[in-house]
């Protein structure tokens, strides 16, 4: 199976190379960015299906990246989905209002991280078809 391009942002190294193993092991493609500005860098040449987002980045926070990269035509099919090791109350809630998807705790469970993400894919892919048939 032809797994989807991943980019992974997170300021943490070890969080990195944990969902980085994790993915890569599932035949994902994946890119990295420590923070907004490298991510915004590596989105000028590669264009990702998810985007795996911490939401506490130095400088420009997660959710205010979210907010920037889903503001261009040019990601709109791109899904967002928080995570980060926020678990309090109204965190979700706010990461969905930035234009995250969906929302991921930390740390993650590593026996079901790689199912997860291909359930935000497959329900992703589900309504980009339901939105094309109805265009």
């Amino acid at each position: 199976m032809n797994k989807k391009p991943v980019l992974v942002v997170d300021d943490s190294f070890a969080n990195l190379k944990i969902v980085c193993l994790l993915l890569e092991s599932e035949g994902y493609q994946v890119e990295t960015a420590m923070d907004a500005e490298e991510a915004l860098s590596v989105l000028e040449r590669f264009l990702p299906s998810i985007i795996l987002m911490d939401i506490q980045l130095p400088g420009m926070d997660g959710l205010t990246l979210t907010k920037k990269i889903k503001s261009n035509p040019r990601y709109k099919n791109v899904m967002v989905i928080a995570l980060t090791a926020y678990a309090m109350k109204g965190d979700e809630e706010r990461a969905l209002e930035s234009g995250c998807t969906g929302y991921i705790t930390k740390p993650i469970d590593t026996r079901k991280f790689t199912t997860i993400i291909e359930s935000f894919l497959e329900q992703h892919n589900s309504l980009n078809t339901q939105i094309n048939k109805s265009e």
